[in-house]
């Protein structure tokens, strides 16, 4: 059995996807790198991928399978997976080779039956094309470092700081075992990937580096704001499988209740950016979706609704000219201070 397993969704990624790649591939005999080809169609993605496999043999796989989304192709990872533990790198995105012999380490220390981990979680680094200084997301203040520990020690997070898919790694078994399978043809996944697993997650190790690389800068990018707006229906579909989960959760007989109040920040933050991405659109039709949504969490969980309309995200769950301008200034001075897309 391979320690890691690391997925690669692509798609027309010849241009970086080396990059990538080549960032992992120090991991030696012990990772195994799992490229999975998403239908691409335009490019050289699936030959590129090839060449790698060729060169690499027993350490790099390749899945080619027809086109389904960053979900489908996540998916087609883990099935494929034979690693203890299992990571998912995009294309663009790349591994520090400082932090990287350190993760392995660590994930080696807890190979044994007995001691065993459910989830690693790491830094990442928010690496904007021409931004001079790059921001790093650490958990230093929130949770324990260096130490096995459970959702009993996680600290209040503050706002806007999640545990992302860039942070985390999972022992396999834990996703086999909940039948973990993301949604197709649907971008914003990732926010399930860091969302759904997490109530199984007992036994949890923070280590303080910088592991991974997040790249921003794409015109084409799916964090892109005029990209996020046009594909506005993934978002939402995200979302409400969020709301779903966490009610699930609510209702869980084993809850933790470090563990909801995290859930629910989560919650409350994608649902601010369905909200705004809405009103940034000025297009009636989305007011209209974005009305439903928030009419879908009050029929569906009256607690979390009105606690969500309580806080400052309230503003977005009627429509009126108002609120929206509201919204849209509140939303333009958090991405100056916070940075993101």
């Amino acid at each position: 059995m391979k320690l890691l397993s690391i997925a690669i969704p692509c798609y027309n990624s010849e241009s970086y996807m080396s990059h990538c790649i080549e960032s992992l591939l120090p991991g030696g005999d012990e990772v195994e790198i799992i490229i999975v080809n998403d239908g691409s169609t335009k490019d050289n993605t699936l030959q590129v991928a090839r060449n790698f496999e060729a060169k690499y043999p027993g350490i790099i796989k390749v899945v080619d399978k027809p086109n389904g989304g960053h979900g489908s192709a996540v998916n087609y990872g883990l099935k494929n997976s034979t690693g203890l533990y299992f990571k998912v790198v995009d294309s663009d995105d790349w591994v520090d080779e400082k932090a990287y012999p350190k993760i392995l380490e660590t994930l080696r220390s807890f190979s044994g039956d007995e001691n065993q981990i459910d989830m690693l979680l790491s830094n990442f680094i928010y690496d904007k094309q021409g931004a001079k200084h790059k921001k790093t997301v650490n958990f230093r203040k929130v949770l324990p470092v260096g130490q096995i520990f459970g959702w009993d020690s996680a600290k209040k997070f503050p706002v806007a700081k999640y545990i992302l898919m860039h942070s985390i790694i999972y022992r396999t078994q834990v996703l086999k075992d909940i039948n973990f399978e993301l949604p197709e043809h649907c971008f914003y996944v990732d926010n399930l990937f860091a969302f759904i697993p997490f109530p199984s997650t007992k036994k949890i190790f923070y280590l303080d580096v910088d592991f991974y690389h997040y790249f921003i800068g794409r015109d084409d990018q799916s964090v892109n704001e005029k990209v996020m707006i046009k594909r506005i229906d993934q978002q939402l579909r995200v979302n409400y499988i969020m709301v779903q989960e966490f009610k699930k959760y609510e209702a869980a007989a084993d809850q933790n209740p470090h563990l909801k109040d995290y859930m629910y920040s989560y919650l409350e933050g994608v649902t601010g950016v369905s909200s705004i991405m809405c009103i940034l659109s000025k297009d009636k039709e989305l007011y209209e979706k974005k009305d439903k949504l928030w009419q879908y969490i009050k029929e569906n969980d009256l607690e979390t609704y009105k606690k969500l309309k309580s806080r400052i995200y309230g503003v977005m769950h009627i429509t009126t000219p108002f609120r929206n301008f509201v919204s849209r200034i509140v939303y333009r001075v958090s991405k100056k201070i916070f940075g993101f897309n």
